[in-house]
């Protein structure tokens, strides 16, 4: 296996995202969670896109509150979602009571909308992406776009997009910022089969700095 998709090494993550969503001006966004995608979003407050026309989804959540510090919904919105008056936000966490519910669903409201325009994603210490990670049982779902997850290695039930919905997906762009990314994003270069390195959507756009490029 190897790296899909075009690496750009660039001084400034966060920078070079936001200015390649402007760039692009895709019809929906898909978000991530984490301090890198924070702080691109944090910059995205700043540009001059008309929010109320661009539909918002997220690529995977925890099932906590919104308000929950753990909650990628809630670092989105205080980053830039409330402040720039997105209207079009398709929350994860409240598309339903229970997790399974919800997963079933944002997988319906994925199916409705089509495939999605420009989605964000990160690249754990351990390869993985959204909630995809190293041994799952979600690496291998080839029908939902949406599943429920969960184990006893993480805190929370989490809700997830899957190969199915990130491979059709117009255009993934992964920010891999930081030395401590280094040995995460060498294995994909390899041809690890890592989960980030499974996703093959049309296009992908890989945005490294120079400490986790190395």
């Amino acid at each position: 296996m190897s790296l899909r998709g075009e690496v750009r090494v660039v001084d400034d993550v966060p920078r070079a995202f936001s200015e390649l969503f402007v760039e692009e001006a895709p019809p929906s966004l898909t978000l991530s969670g984490g301090t890198t995608a924070r702080r691109c979003y944090e910059l995205l407050a700043g540009t001059d896109v008309d929010w109320a026309r661009v539909d918002v989804f997220f690529g995977d959540e925890r099932w906590v509150p919104v308000d929950d510090a753990d909650s990628n919904e809630g670092m989105a919105r205080k980053a830039f979602l409330d402040s720039v008056g997105a209207g079009r936000v398709h929350s994860m966490r409240n598309a339903g009571d229970a997790v399974d519910q919800a997963a079933d669903a944002y997988d319906r409201l994925l199916r409705d909308h089509g495939p999605l325009d420009f989605v964000h994603l990160g690249l754990g210490p351990d390869g993985h992406t959204a909630s995809l990670f190293p041994g799952s049982a979600t690496l291998d779902e080839r029908e939902r776009l949406v599943i429920a997850t969960g184990d006893d290695l993480h805190p929370h039930p989490r809700l997830t997009l899957t190969y199915p919905a990130l491979n059709q997906a117009r255009l993934a762009v992964f920010t891999v910022a930081g030395e401590e990314k280094r040995d995460a994003f060498r294995r994909v270069e390899a041809g690890d089969d890592l989960p980030a390195a499974r996703v093959s959507a049309a296009r992908v756009i890989w945005l490294v700095d120079e400490a986790a490029g190395g």
